[in-house]
């Protein structure tokens, strides 16, 4: 089911003559029915860190209807780092509570709420809150792989859509499962001397990160595969492969022999054309465990500031969304999207 098809708002909110003011820039780009559909949506976002400082600043700028967070955690120094909602008076106090009247002070039109009487560990009330609270959209950030694939499968039950992002010290990576996803985007046979190509309907099927880990490169060409940057992807794959065996992040120097083991058997097993990557890529997995724990503001502003865009064009439904993993090096700057198993509607 499409997200745009299942809005769970059973009574739909209008746009007033103020909002459609305030909005006035998004309506001209996208169009008024776009701008309804996020003004009638709820967002539960998992966890404040960073990554999701960014994200939800962007999202209630755009006017979206309502944010839950879930966050069990209470504000600690380092989250004066890249969490700019806390201040230091902030320090030992519950963080959703703390950043709730700042998230707020951007966008009175928001409703803003933090959810104290649960946590994200508890994937019972996880589920009650996604039927309950009539969510449309999940996004959960800066979590342990398996954590993700279990709240990925909650959502895909409850036919809710999922968005997992965040960052590793100088890595970044959004991945989405929009289930069966339908959007307006232009067909570029339509257009011509005497007019602008015509928009036409698109579906895309997405699969769960479950499955999307199975992906196989072999069938792509050396060329494809190098425009894809595999060098950050599989570092990312490997910390998240690392943190499952282990249950924490390689942190310690002597974790990186490991680290290059498991990158070494992903690319075995996943088919990479070795032209391109035949071995782990010891320059950029030596920066992991110095890096990998840590917040970096910007890089936390370019994972968020993506990751915010494309849930707005998922709700929106005018454009397509990442399809649907993407990957950020910020050593080199460098962002791509790999299409990971994602197959025909």
């Amino acid at each position: 089911m499409s997200l745009s098809d299942s809005s769970t708002n059973p009574n739909p909110v209008q746009i007033t003559e103020d909002e459609a003011a305030l909005y006035d820039r998004q309506i001209r780009l996208w169009g008024l029915d776009a701008q309804q559909k996020m003004r009638n949506a709820t967002i539960l976002i998992i966890r404040l860190n960073g990554t999701a400082t960014e994200t939800v600043k962007n999202i209630v700028l755009a006017g979206v209807g309502r944010i839950l967070i879930l966050d069990e955690k209470n504000v600690s120094q380092e989250d004066l780092g890249a969490g700019f909602f806390f201040r230091d008076e902030d320090v030992g106090k519950h963080r959703a509570e703390a950043a709730k009247p700042r998230i707020q002070s951007l966008n009175p039109l928001v409703q803003v709420d933090a959810i104290t009487s649960s946590s994200p560990a508890d994937l019972e009330g996880l589920k009650g809150i996604l039927s309950s609270e009539s969510v449309d959209l999940v996004c959960a950030t800066d979590f342990p792989r398996d954590y993700l694939i279990q709240v990925n499968d909650i959502c895909r039950q409850s036919g809710k859509s999922f968005y997992a992002g965040g960052t590793y010290g100088l890595l970044g990576y959004i991945f989405c499962d929009l289930l069966i996803h339908h959007y307006i985007s232009p067909d570029r046979n339509s257009g011509s001397k005497e007019g602008p190509p015509k928009n036409i309907k698109v579906s895309a099927a997405y699969p769960p990160l479950s499955e999307a880990l199975h992906y196989k490169w072999a069938e792509l060409s050396k060329r494809q595969t190098k425009e894809l940057n595999p060098a950050a992807i599989f570092t990312i794959l490997a910390v998240w492969e690392f943190e499952s065996r282990k249950g924490i992040l390689p942190t310690n120097p002597e974790d990186l022999t490991e680290l290059e083991a498991l990158t070494q058997a992903l690319i075995a097993t996943t088919g990479v054309n070795p032209q391109v990557l035949s071995k782990p890529p010891s320059d950029l997995l030596r920066t992991v465990p110095t890096s990998v724990s840590h917040e970096f503001s910007p890089i936390c502003a370019i994972i968020g500031g993506i990751l915010a865009q494309d849930i707005l064009k998922a709700l929106a439904a005018r454009e397509p969304p990442i399809a649907n993993m993407f990957a950020f090096d910020g050593n080199t700057g460098r962002g791509t999207v790999c299409r990971m198993n994602m197959g025909p509607v």
